[in-house]
């Protein structure tokens, strides 16, 4: 992947860190999807993705579990291992576990596999204050980070099942002074989920990071879904924000280009795919 014979004959240069803070400067939204094996990944890829993510919700979408919680490191692994060698353009993000990031050596230990072994560009992980001197510690040691706010999947059992977050004004300033935190702490971008629209523009006021949305509204930088809702895989019952993007269309392909086109012209996320 990203080898420098086939960034010399690439049109356009692989996504970095700088790059997805330039397009926040420049108003572009950024494009992000889920993936999960290398198939799916070179048509996320040739869709023209910018961020991927070997998201732990491979538990419930390829493992079949009801929560994010059974997912291991090594699963990860092995996953961003077939992402990454699926991919030529976008910057590939891997997911920290369950209970894989609990101090800051079992962090870094774990982070280091994710990027040596899985070929990640960067880690995510599920936060909050009490994850700043974790976050530090990373960026310390140059591994970019990003810090996921908001619904918290890993906490299901704690939250009592899959919520909308920071309905109230204390929990939704206390999210947004936690995400600054982090960001000093040296988050290199935030995930948000599961929001109403107002914490997402107050989030946007107020950092300079890139923040990517899911169920978090217009305002944020850019967007994210997984894979396997956007191409109407998925059974049962999907979250508000989902739009299967495979209605009207005649491939997988054509469905993640959609999909790529929608969040670049800012009509996804629609007023029926946000919360308040």
């Amino acid at each position: 992947m990203y080898t420098q014979l086939e960034q010399r004959g690439m049109s356009e240069p692989p996504v970095n860190v700088s790059t997805l803070r330039q397009m926040k400067q420049d108003g572009e939204p950024i494009a992000c999807l889920t993936a999960y094996d290398a198939s799916y990944a070179a048509l996320v890829d040739a869709a023209g993705t910018d961020v991927v993510l070997v998201g732990d919700s491979l538990g419930m979408v390829v493992q079949g579990h009801d929560t994010t919680v059974p997912v291991t490191v090594d699963n990860i692994v092995y996953h961003t291992q077939a992402v990454a060698r699926g991919l030529r353009h976008a910057f590939l993000v891997a997911d920290m576990p369950f209970m894989s990031y609990t101090n800051p050596t079992q962090a870094l230990d774990n982070s280091v596999r994710l990027m040596q072994e899985g070929g990640a560009m960067m880690i995510k992980l599920e936060s909050g204050g009490g994850q700043l001197e974790i976050v530090e510690h990373l960026a310390e040691h140059d591994i970019p980070v990003c810090a996921h706010l908001g619904l918290k999947p890993q906490s299901v059992h704690k939250l009592g099942g899959f919520k909308v977050q920071g309905r109230e004004p204390d929990h939704a300033r206390e999210m947004v002074e936690s995400a600054k935190q982090l960001q000093d702490a040296g988050a290199d971008i935030v995930l948000l989920e599961c929001v109403p629209n107002e914490v997402g523009q107050a989030m946007e006021d107020a950092l300079d990071v890139p923040i990517i949305g899911i169920g978090a509204g217009p305002h944020v930088d850019g967007q994210i879904l997984v894979l396997y809702d956007v191409l109407d895989i998925t059974q049962g019952k999907t979250p508000r924000f989902v739009r299967n993007f495979q209605q009207g269309h005649d491939s997988p392909l054509a469905a993640l280009q959609a999909y790529v086109k929608a969040v670049k012209d800012s009509s996804y996320p629609a007023p029926e795919h946000c919360f308040s």
